[in-house]
């Protein structure tokens, strides 16, 4: 080693800091599943007989998410259960089971038969069979058991906004017909649940399960008219993330379902304030640790036991032990092979000596009987069991066996052909290929050498432009690093120009191929003619390496170790360059760190992709603000409606100026929002601000939110009871039967009934009352003006 390389030791390579990351917030997944059994519940019953009749009703609020039911005079619904049932026949007992509501989760069995009463994203029932079974299932747990079946109270349920008639009159023949109910009332569950929170003129938002309403009411009267519905819900939504948590997590582990997203919903989604802003930087690596959700799945972790000093110590001398007794084995083994050789040695040099003294034909007999030719063979044979034995002793010893060997015998290639025999021609021709394979191990040997003392050189000229102009050897360093990430990046782009069937590279391998396939030859080759000299120059072979890596790339001249040049210099710089840093080097700059794809599906720490806990996680960042947002921006998921905001502005701005004895801004000072799906934080403040650019500046703009925004719908419900407007309301069974199940009422200036009639152009009206209301082809013709309450589906000029 040279003196220089001594006196100045070369600095130590600087280590680089490993960040600490705040632990992760880990929630485990939810899932809708069976909780407890819930009895029937008598004492209900009981309260109602007591009290006054005609003043207690049974309050069933029939959302397509929940129904909840209850008696009209408690505070909050008893009963509570999703619109579902599941029934099964067991083959080996023979019977028949049937579930509802959340016991549909108690079976492994039924959780596979589960159907829906409502079409799923709508509030209308289209499965008669779950919604009877449902609301069985709800008067049982009321204590409505008698033996005959039929309800004795009064029914108020709530429905959906422009309720479809088929869904009504078949409502009303099960509320009549199969339960026996003497009455029965129905209403919008968000004007219920305006109604409860003291309402009386305003704007009512009500985002719900399935879609969502804008309605203005007018003195405790919903102008329906102007109401405009949005078709976009908390099931939607569900079913929206759903996709994008499975489009963002194409091979996940676990099982996903849309009962999981909707509590991801509910539990970490919210409105964003400034959307197109927030979103600009919500996969900044700045604070995603508190941005980041992650979410749990169950996983079985591998069981990894861990061994204590001593156990790891005992391992390691087993370990030594067992290395020892192995050499010892090779050593012994080694020992066996080269006594035999000697041995054999010994043998054939004592038959060589008895050659000497015998005739031609107990020479022939002897070398027959060890399976040799001639005396040459024996010959060949005692010199190879020389070397073998030298060789073996030599490497015994620590030696290189190669050193050792002597240079072999290449007599006979001076003597003419002519002057030998045929085994004398066979010996030369043996002796001429040794003489090509010691060459060709010569010329190794020799270039391995000069390699070696090239590589001292550069090394020690290398050394020395350092120590004397440190400034412009780090200046060379940092240009050679450059043309090396210039030179990767030249390969990567080539790789995927390759993979585009457009792409120049492309098109130069698919020439390169064409021109190889058009030099076959066209007729059939004859043996010993034609013959194809491809191969017969070196150069004929670079055609392939072009067509699998294309023209211009450094392959064609042979593998280059483009990544450990790179690290070379990198570490060059790191040793000398103050400047140069960690940060710099080529692995930090693509390190998962600055990766976005990285920070979007796993978030601001590394992932192990062993670590079976890690692969049954997901993460919810963008997400979490990106599906409430639809409601205000629907274009985000593809639904071609106007948003929330301008479905209000256009009710307030448009339909509700210039009509008579209307005042908008008594509107503006109640804007209400009800319904699960406005529970998202932030949603009051962007409703307000957006509707604010859209009004003036004086305007009187007020926002409030329900009390309780689930519940609200039941309560007002049950306080509707009771009164005036209740009674006018109320379709009992006896009009019911009279009337027929078209017949509906609705509340007007005086108390009055109504009758719907269907005409067609084909089919004349019959007989005419002042108060009825004529559909033709779709239209509405009513002979008098009337008011129509919430539960009405008519337009009314």
């Amino acid at each position: 080693m040279a003196p220089s390389a001594i006196d100045t030791p070369m600095p130590p390579l600087p280590v680089r800091e490993e960040k600490t990351y705040p632990p992760a917030r880990i929630f485990n997944v939810k899932e809708t599943k069976f909780e407890q059994y819930v009895a029937p519940q008598p004492d209900g019953l009981e309260k109602a007989l007591a009290r006054p009749r005609g003043e207690t009703a049974i309050v069933i609020d029939n959302g397509s998410s929940t129904v909840r039911a209850g008696w009209s005079f408690e505070s909050k619904p008893r009963l509570s259960l999703p619109p579902i049932m599941a029934k099964y026949r067991d083959r080996k007992l023979g019977k028949t089971y049937s579930f509802a509501g959340y016991d549909c989760y108690a079976d492994t069995n039924a959780k596979g038969h589960i159907r829906q009463a409502f079409e799923p994203g709508t509030g209308i029932v289209s499965n008669w069979d779950v919604e009877e079974h449902v609301l069985d299932w709800t008067f049982l747990k009321l204590g409505l058991n008698d033996a005959d079946g039929n309800i004795d109270f009064p029914i108020v349920m709530t429905e959906a906004v422009a309720n479809l008639p088929y869904s009504r009159k078949s409502m009303n023949e099960i509320i009549f017909e199969c339960y026996g109910a003497p009455s029965l009332a129905t209403g919008i569950d968000s004007l219920f649940s305006y109604r409860y929170n003291k309402g009386k003129t305003g704007l009512v938002i009500s985002s719900s399960h399935s879609s969502t309403h804008v309605i203005p009411v007018y003195n405790s009267k919903a102008m329906l008219a102007q109401a405009i519905r949005l078709n976009w819900g908390g099931w939607h939504a569900a079913e929206y993330l759903l996709k994008l948590v499975r489009l963002k997590y194409p091979a996940f582990a676990g099982k996903l379902n849309a009962s999981q997203t909707e509590h991801m919903l509910r539990d970490h989604c919210y409105v964003s304030k400034s959307y197109d802003d927030e979103l600009r930087s919500y996969l900044d690596w700045t604070g995603l640790e508190d941005r980041d959700v992650v979410i749990q799945y169950p996983f079985t972790e591998e069981i990894i036991i861990q061994k204590s000093e001593e156990e790891l110590a005992r391992v390691a001398e087993r370990k030594k032990e067992s290395g020892r007794r192995l050499q010892e084995q090779a050593a012994k083994m080694r020992l066996d092979k080269l006594m035999r050789k000697e041995q054999e040695l010994e043998y054939y040099k004592k038959l060589h000596e008895k050659l000497a003294d015998a005739n031609k034909k107990d020479t022939k007999r002897l070398l027959d009987a060890e399976d040799m030719k001639d005396e040459a063979q024996l010959e060949r044979t005692i010199k190879e069991l020389e070397k073998s034995i030298k060789r073996a002793r030599t490497k015994d010893l620590g030696g290189d066996p190669e050193e050792e060997q002597e240079a072999p015998d290449f007599s006979l290639l001076e003597v003419p052909d002519e002057e030998l025999d045929e085994a004398g021609l066979k010996a030369k021709r043996h002796q001429r290929l040794l003489k090509s394979n010691h060459e060709a191990r010569a010329r190794a040997k020799a270039e391995k050498e000069a390699e070696r003392a090239r590589a001292a050189e550069e090394e020690r000229l290398d050394r020395e432009r350092r120590e004397n102009d440190l400034e412009g050897w780090l200046e060379e360093r940092r240009v050679a690093r450059d043309n090396t990430l210039q030179k990767m990046k030249e390969r990567e782009r080539l790789k995927a120009d390759l993979g585009n069937r457009k792409s120049l590279a492309s098109q130069m391998r698919m020439k390169s191929i064409a021109n190889l396939a058009s030099d076959n030859p066209r007729g059939k080759r004859r043996r010993g003619g034609d013959d194809d000299n491809f191969g017969a120059n070196d150069d004929d072979w670079g055609v392939y390496r072009t067509i699998a890596v294309g023209e211009g790339s450094d392959d064609e001249e042979g593998e280059e170790d483009l990544g450990g040049t790179l690290a070379a210099l990198e570490e060059d710089l790191l040793r000398y360059d103050p400047s140069f840093t960690h940060e710099h080097t080529w692995e930090a700059q693509n390190d998962w760190t600055k990766s976005l794809l990285h920070a979007f599906t796993r978030g601001p720490r590394p992932f192990d992709a062993g670590s079976q806990a890690q692969t049954h996680q997901i993460h919810l960042n963008v997400e979490r603000i990106r599906v409430p947002e639809v409601v205000f921006q629907p274009s985000i998921a593809g639904v071609d409606q106007a948003g929330l905001i301008e479905i209000a502005g256009d009710i307030l701005t448009q339909r509700l100026v210039g009509l008579g004895g209307v005042n908008r801004d008594d509107f503006l000072r109640d804007i209400f929002l009800t319904g699960g799906n406005t529970l998202y934080e932030n949603f009051d403040y962007r409703v307000q601000q957006g509707l604010l650019p859209l009004l003036p500046a004086d305007s009187p703009l007020r926002i409030r939110k329900a009390e309780d925004a689930l519940l609200d719908a039941w309560r007002g419900a049950a306080q509707w009871v009771g009164t005036n407007a209740w009674k006018a309301a109320t379709v009992t069974k006896a009009e019911y039967q009279e009337k027929g199940q078209d017949y509906l009422k609705v509340s007007v200036a005086e108390p009055r009934s109504i009758r719907v009639v269907y005409a067609s152009a084909n089919s004349p009206p019959p007989s005419l009352e002042p108060t009825d209301v004529i559909v033709l082809a779709g239209f509405c013709l009513v002979k008098s003006y009337l008011t129509f309450d919430p539960y009405s589906r008519l337009t009314v000029p």
